[in-house]
């Protein structure tokens, strides 16, 4: 393949980013970071592509790792997309410095804004204002598409002159406490001991006990449980049960479990 993009996703919008990235360009598979066996990935496509949502204004735990332990020569273009819900903030920044420790370049980086799936904070949007995020979304990957494809060298986007220094300093002092931000996470009534949250989770955070889910704190806050609960039983403390849930509606329960660890593409 000339372009390889792996993708780490926890509500599908990243699958689909990468997906129809992936069609615009030709020539491309999408590989789930879950897949990866860190100790002796290698890839030696022309193009690598790095394709995550936003978390806490950065990068999710597991693509940290990813790059750390990726192997690549220099002479390889190098792309990522953010997906978000409007504050990119200083997350490609954040890539670029991961690559230029290994000596690799992030020849360019795009932001993607997408329907949030942080459902501490709120409910998804209406069906109509999502459409319009997925239709600007697909104009904006069809001429990214022509950037990656003719190997353009671009600084990474970002955040506005004020995002940048706050978001990021919340990343670092967020980030060492990830893993344990699950202990909010519960199954209510409504439970039906169908396993979906267990399977789904991109961590294999969860493990079910008696019938009900149990978080292990070793947690990505993806938000896979919460959103992709048939029975929306899964809470994250007070404040999600009455929520509308999201995840991206081109993507299926399917796609998903394909995407969890130990699943074959």
């Amino acid at each position: 393949m000339d372009t390889s993009i792996f993708c780490y996703t926890g509500t599908g919008n990243s699958l689909w980013v990468a997906r129809k990235l992936g069609a615009f360009l030709g020539s491309s598979e999408t590989i789930p970071i879950n897949h990866c066996k860190h100790e002796s990935l290698r890839c030696d496509s022309e193009r690598i592509g790095l394709v995550f949502p936003v978390h806490i204004w950065g990068v999710p735990p597991p693509v940290v790792q990813f790059i750390s332990q990726l192997k690549a020569d220099p002479g390889q273009y190098f792309f990522a997309v953010g997906v978000n819900a409007g504050q990119i903030a200083a997350t490609l920044i954040q890539v670029q410095d991961l690559l230029q420790k290994k000596r690799l370049r992030l020849s360019s980086g795009f932001s993607i804004e997408l329907p949030s799936n942080y459902i501490v904070w709120r409910g998804a949007i209406s069906k109509e204002k999502q459409q319009k995020k997925f239709t600007a979304a697909m104009h904006k990957l069809e001429r990214m598409a022509t950037i990656i494809r003719n190997k353009e060298v671009l600084p990474p986007e970002k955040g506005s002159f004020w995002q940048n220094p706050f978001f990021s300093w919340a990343y670092r002092k967020s980030y060492p406490h990830i893993g344990k931000m699950d202990k909010t996470f519960f199954a209510d009534e409504k439970c039906n001991a169908c396993g979906i949250c267990s399977k789904i989770c991109p961590a294999n955070n969860i493990t079910m006990t008696g019938g009900k889910p149990v978080w292990r704190h070793h947690c990505e806050q993806c938000f896979a449980c919460i959103q992709w609960c048939p029975e929306e039983a899964v809470q994250a403390g007070k404040n999600t049960k009455n929520k509308i849930r999201y995840h991206h509606p081109d993507i299926s329960l399917k796609d998903m479990l394909a995407c969890a660890p130990g699943k074959d593409k």
